[in-house]
């Protein structure tokens, strides 16, 4: 049985709409990627603060494990997430992660992070599960932008580029959010705002993805890099504007701490990965990417 929205607000850090005290683990499980992103940088090391990059790839039947260490040390911790490195769907390590929590701490909130193309498929797998909340990211809902952010994408056996490319991933995410909405799961949109590119495509995202069924919007500010190294970041105003034409249509969640795919602890306060997995180099968390 799904959990009701209020409690999901209250206990999870990355949903609720005011910032708390509550924790959360990411285990890194999931090493593959299924799109390429022209901002996307996936590493293995132990400094950078930021989405795709972990210390460590796990194995599912090691997570249970990490857990009981992680909430020896931090009684905040409620939820467990899967983000990565790579995408949660593109493998089975996600999915055979969570039959083992479910089985070991059905008390603890499953989520999830996924681009979404294969979600439609893997939509009744997710609910057989049971997975509580389900974050999917959407930078665009107009193949020719999409097209910009994305190289390539990898389905079912064959490579598709540009804007046909796009017009696949578009179709699955929006579909598969459909989908498992329908079941009563918490979603959240995340969107990478890219100055020049989908900064004034923001609106159009937000009433699409809830009208398919989203509940919360989070924007989060580009890390240039990799192809988009020569962009520059949103400015604070720019976030702002952003959040400010998505506002009407859907609820903005707006203290994202762009984390690790490693991450331990209470975003924001204080993060344990490094002494949970063994080897990361504790660095100090910051608010500078939203």
């Amino acid at each position: 049985m799904a959990l009701d929205e209020q409690t999901i607000y209250r206990e999870h850090p990355c949903f609720g709409p005011h910032k708390h005290n509550k924790g959360r683990i990411h285990l890194p499980v999931a090493p593959g990627c299924n799109i390429e992103c022209r901002f996307c940088d996936r590493k293995i090391n132990e400094t950078e603060n930021r989405p795709g990059v972990t210390s460590t790839v796990i194995k599912p039947e090691e997570a249970c494990e990490y857990i009981r260490r992680a909430l020896e040390r931090c009684p905040e911790l409620t939820v467990v997430g899967i983000a990565g490195p790579g995408d949660t769907l593109a493998t089975n390590y996600a999915l055979d992660t969570f039959r083992l929590v479910k089985k070991e701490f059905p008390n603890l909130i499953r989520c999830m992070s996924t681009n979404g193309l294969l979600l439609p498929e893997r939509a009744d797998e997710l609910i057989e599960v049971g997975i509580d909340t389900l974050t999917v990211t959407v930078n665009a809902v107009e193949p020719e932008i999409e097209a910009q952010l994305n190289n390539r994408i990898i389905y079912h056996g064959e490579i598709y580029t540009g804007v046909e490319a796009a017009k696949i991933l578009i179709h699955n995410q929006i579909e598969g959010i459909k989908k498992v909405a329908d079941s009563g799961m918490l979603i959240k949109v995340n969107s990478v705002l890219c100055p020049g590119i989908n900064d004034q495509h923001i609106e159009e995202i937000a009433y699409t993805v809830k009208d398919a069924g989203a509940h919360i919007y989070n924007i989060i500010p580009l890390i240039p890099q990799n192809e988009l190294k020569h962009l520059e970041a949103p400015t604070f105003k720019q976030l702002d504007d952003a959040r400010k034409a998505a506002y009407p249509y859907i609820n903005i969640f707006t203290h994202c701490a762009h984390c690790r795919a490693d991450a331990i602890g209470v975003p924001g306060e204080y993060d344990i990965g490094s002494e949970i997995y063994m080897g990361r180099v504790n660095t100090k968390e910051t608010f500078s990417h939203g």
